[in-house]
Parts: structure tokens; sequence; C-alpha cells
């Protein structure tokens, strides 16, 4: 069966302007229905897929107890693609387009209170070879809620140090300017002068801010395997991830009284709906302390 998926995935890449990692995403998802209707379905054809197929994929997925985000994500990847094969006339009809999207219950991110992010940040050793540097990371990371992939790709000229600020390419290439603190800024500097200038190499680093021990860009998961270790050092017993570090930074700045407009330019996200999600969890907050606190609760 010609799929023409690296056809789909040269438009995301080319017209769509995606990220490696999204693409990537994309990719396993369609691989997964592609290898579900040709070996369950028996599907030889892609004109022989009817919305039976795709609602049995669905199933498919649901029993392998994949998470209701991860099924919407595949359904939203099918859509596109069967769009994409409608638009090129590689297909005489399109599946998708009467169907809903499986309905995705609404988890709130994990946070961690304030406490809890400065004892992790408080954990790391500075006599360590790159003490210097994970502590800068995981400061970065919590000052201004960064996602991982864009701590992993700062460069030096990305940080304006006389303004104190950031400049961050995110999702889609958008260009934003995120401040950072007085701290993170300190952090930065000594990892600079101590550390970073024995890192490097012009032939790995490409001016990325935070190397490896071989001078090369870190990964998102160096990234993660750093913090997962000063938060088991600080003796703080929850999974925590890079992200968990972006909640917190919205959902601290909110309690704080910050404005969701401004919080959402600083996440850089395109839809403020998707800030909001911090708002309820700002009000989940709310609702413990009060039935904690209240006399009739």
């Amino acid at each position: 069966m010609d799929t023409y998926l690296e056809d789909y995935l040269t438009m995301l890449r080319v017209e769509k302007n995606l990220s490696t990692n999204s693409i990537t995403s994309y990719k396993a998802d369609l691989n997964r229905y592609i290898n579900f209707l040709f070996n369950i379905e028996s599907i030889k054809n892609l004109n022989s897929i009817r919305q039976i197929h795709i609602r049995n994929f669905i199933r498919y997925l649901n029993d392998q107890n994949l998470s209701s985000s991860s099924i919407n994500r595949s359904f939203s990847s099918i859509r596109s693609y069967h769009k994409f094969l409608s638009g090129e006339e590689k297909i005489s009809h399109n599946p998708t387009q009467l169907l809903e999207p499986p309905k995705q219950s609404k988890k709130l991110p994990k946070v961690l209170s304030v406490q809890e992010v400065n004892e992790i940040i408080n954990s790391v050793n500075l006599e360590s070879s790159m003490g210097y540097r994970d502590m800068a990371i995981l400061e970065t990371l919590y000052s201004a809620g960064l996602r991982v992939s864009e701590l992993c790709a700062l460069e030096m000229n990305n940080i304006l140090f006389d303004s104190s600020m950031l400049r961050i390419l995110g999702k889609g290439n958008k260009e934003r300017y995120v401040p950072l603190g007085s701290k993170a800024i300190k952090l930065i500097d000594d990892y600079y002068k101590y550390v970073r200038s024995k890192l490097v190499d012009k032939k790995h680093s490409d001016g990325n801010v935070f190397l490896s021990k071989n001078g090369k860009q870190l990964t998102r998961m160096t990234i993660f395997n750093i913090m997962k270790k000063w938060t088991l050092i600080s003796g703080i017993n929850k999974a925590i991830s890079p992200h968990t570090f972006r909640h917190s930074f919205a959902t601290h700045l909110l309690e704080g009284g910050a404005d969701l407009r401004a919080v959402q330019e600083m996440l850089g996200h395109s839809d403020i709906s998707t800030t909001q999600i911090y708002t309820h969890l700002d009000n989940e907050y709310l609702k413990e302390v009060h039935q904690t606190f209240h006399p009739r609760a």
C-alpha cells in the first residue's frame, strides 16, 4: 500500500515548519496507524479506509492503556494526514471529515511549591565538576519557564545581559523575549567564567550556552537526568521533569498576581486557553486552602 507518508512528513517540515521532535511524533503515530490498518484491518488501499476503521484504531489505542492525551494526539495526526491526502487527491474521500475527536480529560499539571524549587536548586553541589552548570540550568528553567528544547538550543548571543532578557526561538520558530532573574544571570555568568570556557569546542557546540563534558550541546534526556539527580539529593520524593519547572514558573506567577496575558507571552503560548489551565490549578489551590481552614467547609 502506497501511503505517501514521506510526502506528508516533508510537507510538515517545509510548509508547516514543524520541529524535528514534532515530525518524529507524527511519524510514530502514523506508522502505528498504518500498521494497524494493514495488519489488523487488512486494508490494501487508502481509498478503502472508512470511519469504522479509524474508530477501531482509537479503541485499539485505548486497549493499549494509552493516556487520553496520547490518543487525542494520534487522532489529530490521522486527521491532518487524511486532509493532506485528500488535498493532494491521493484519496477520493476523507474518512475523518465528520469524525469527532475522542474526549480528553483535562489533567492539571504537576507543580512544585516555591520551597521545593528552592530546595532542589540549593541541593546542587558547586564543588562538583559540573555544579555551576547544573545550578544555572535549574535556575534558568525556573526563572524563564523555558521548554527543555528551548534550553538545549539556547545560545550565548540569545542572552541579553544588559537588559536581563532571553531571546527565545520557540515552537514554529516564533521569537519571544523572556525576562531572566538576577539569580539566573549571576549563575550563568559564574558558569561561563568557571566552567564553560573549559568545555567550548566550536566544532560541536555552535555557541550553545549549556554544554556536556565533551563540549557538545546537551540533549533533553541529559537535562532530565540532571534534574532527577538533584531532586533525589534534595530529598523531595516526587517524579518531576524539566516541564515541572515550567508549570511551576507559570503557577507561581499567577499565584503572585501576574496578568494572564503576560504569562502567556512569557510561555510562548499562541492560544491563551492553553495558559488558562494554570488558572484552574490556582483555583484548585484556593479550594484546598478553603477546605483546610474554613470552619464550615
